[in-house]
């Protein structure tokens, strides 16, 4: 009697670890085979819409979804092979989602921020920005956070929330840049002479557009003496060239032309 009942249990045994072999092997190749058909559509849904000529932005964030998507329809698919009810598990995911919801509250808020983004169209891939204190080039806009590249190449990522909600400046919706520069001038200067031989030399500086000008200006007096505003206009690509070679023309053409050093003024006290 011992050894039927052991028979049977070793045949049950088998029987279980057989079925459980089997649908393990099922999960796996159904993982592989929708992991490929998944490629092969994220493909063609972004052929379909490069073909429509949409932005690249609107690209990434139509095929981030459409992963994520597609991704949690497979591994319902795979539960469903191991005998699991899926209308139960699309409820479980329901009610998780509400406990996530109220828990990652700022996570949704990112979410339905950079839906807006993507709606509002403030910016796009490529632009340059200032945006949550930080300035750089938009590189991404993803789901939950986008990144942009600072000047010092360092991949930034500021929440979408961040960003809807601060002031931003879109540098590249014009087509060109006004540089603002300072200039010290001694008290003893020339001002006008001064003035007129640095329009004339940053005005020969390479990328510094003819129109509009370069204007100088006196901004301010101190106790050096005037303070004149140095602005050539350029195009953004050229912004940080512009100003170094500015900056470096002023220096180089007021002391070739003999002007004097501005000299911060100091009082001697005697006792």
């Amino acid at each position: 009697m011992k050894n039927i009942d052991i028979d049977h249990l070793q045949d049950v045994l088998v029987t279980v670890a057989t079925d459980i072999g089997l649908k393990i092997l099922a999960a796996i190749a159904l993982w592989l085979v929708g992991r490929w058909l998944i490629g092969i559509t994220l493909r063609l849904i972004r052929i379909g819409l490069e073909r429509q000529k949409l932005d690249s932005t609107i690209l990434r964030y139509a095929h981030s979804v459409a992963s994520v998507t597609l991704n949690i329809l497979l591994v319902i698919g795979i539960l469903g092979n191991f005998g699991i009810q899926t209308t139960s598990f699309a409820a479980l995911i329901a009610t998780a989602g509400v406990a996530i919801g109220a828990a990652w509250a700022g996570l949704l808020s990112n979410f339905a921020a950079g839906i807006f983004i993507i709606v509002l169209r403030p910016f796009k891939v490529g632009d340059t920005i200032t945006a949550g204190g930080i300035t750089g080039s938009v590189k991404e806009i993803g789901l939950f956070s986008s990144t942009l590249f600072t000047s010092d190449n360092i991949a930034t990522m500021i929440g979408n929330t961040k960003i809807l909600g601060d002031t931003i400046q879109n540098y590249s919706n014009t087509p060109y840049r006004r540089v603002d520069l300072k200039c010290q001038l001694s008290g003893s200067t020339n001002q006008i002479a001064a003035m007129d031989l640095l329009r004339e030399k940053v005005a020969e500086i390479p990328n510094v557009l003819k129109e509009p000008s370069v204007e100088v200006n006196i901004l301010e007096f101190n106790l050096v003496g005037p303070v004149l505003a140095v602005r050539p206009y350029c195009k953004n690509e050229y912004y940080w060239q512009v100003y170094f070679a500015a900056n470096l023309v002023m220096s180089e053409s007021l002391s070739a032309a003999g002007f004097p050093a501005p000299v911060a003024p100091q009082n001697m006290i005697l006792k």
